[in-house]
């Protein structure tokens, strides 16, 4: 096991985080987190409610006396605990690797490895399964899904490793994220969500009826653009260079990334993926509390 040590998650953020869960919004069979009331629907013990029959379900859970009464195919569903797998899709691309003028001590590589570490967090103190993809210019990394503190250990472990370079596998090389992803887990994406490749492997993914969420995390500088001189500005990954007067363009960025992210947010909310934006300098746990389906 690695000697380095787990991921900081701040006293107080740990704190808010017991009161918080994730709940899949719309994979197969509902099912929700862990322990806390999170229920999935099918021949279990409770009965919860009636549904149409469909394709596929089993002819022991038609209601008989209904359709006699009805005409109608009926199925009774029951609810049971059950918990689901959870999986992080870390975006540890160049982009990641922007710093902040204010903090130039971290990255957002780090703001989003820290974010997952409060993901496992969740997953583990609600009995979840879990697991990581992450990727970057050297292809596709995966922990395969499981449980308990030595899997937060080895999730710990790939984070502390990831360095941001290069961009988008191609893909053909993300084909483990549809190897792995089940049609009942929830998938969190964690980065900047500039990257193209990475919207279309999540409205693949959601189109799948995989359950997906995506948490965009921007630096400061690009919400507020502080730059008021002349800066060379330059794009990571297709290393694009651009000269100017940082007070003279402000006003036309801002407008345009604006733009931008207003165009994103309605492509993701037309394919069902749960979108929410932070910010490197705003706590760990809310982006979470926005996605949770509330307090205990």
């Amino acid at each position: 096991m690695s000697t380095h040590a787990p991921i900081a998650i701040p006293a107080d953020v740990r704190s808010r985080l017991k009161a918080l869960r994730l709940l899949p919004r719309r994979a197969s069979g509902a099912q929700g987190i862990g322990q806390h009331a999170s229920r999935s629907r099918g021949a279990g013990l409770e009965f919860a409610q009636y549904r149409a029959y469909e394709p596929g379900d089993e002819l022991r859970q038609i209601d008989w006396k209904l359709y006699a009464r009805s005409d109608r195919f009926f199925v009774r569903e029951s609810e049971r605990e059950s918990p689901v797998t959870v999986w992080l899709l870390v975006d540890a691309t160049a982009s990641a690797g922007q710093r902040d003028r204010a903090h130039p001590e971290r990255t957002r590589l780090d703001h989003i490895n820290a974010t997952a570490a409060c993901v496992v967090e969740l997953a583990l103190q609600q009995g979840d399964r879990f697991g990581l993809i992450a990727v970057n210019g050297d292809g596709v990394q995966v922990v395969a899904a499981g449980s308990g503190a030595r899997q937060r250990d080895r999730i710990h472990l790939l984070l502390h490793r990831l360095r941001a370079q290069g961009d988008w596998p191609s893909a053909d090389a993300l084909r483990p994220v549809w190897e792995r992803v089940q049609s009942t887990d929830l998938l969190v994406a964690l980065g900047d969500g500039f990257d193209e490749a990475g919207t279309v492997l999540l409205e693949r993914l959601a189109a799948a009826r995989r359950d997906v969420m995506q948490v965009q995390i921007l630096t400061a500088d690009e919400r507020d653009f502080p730059f008021t001189d002349g800066h060379r500005f330059r794009d990571p990954e297709t290393s694009e260079e651009l000269l100017g007067d940082g007070r003279a363009i402000r006003a036309d960025y801002l407008a345009r990334f604006a733009e931008a992210q207003a165009v994103l947010q309605a492509r993701l909310q037309r394919g069902g993926i749960a979108h929410v934006v932070t910010h490197t300098d705003q706590p760990l746990d809310a982006p979470l509390r926005q996605l949770s389906g509330g307090a205990r």
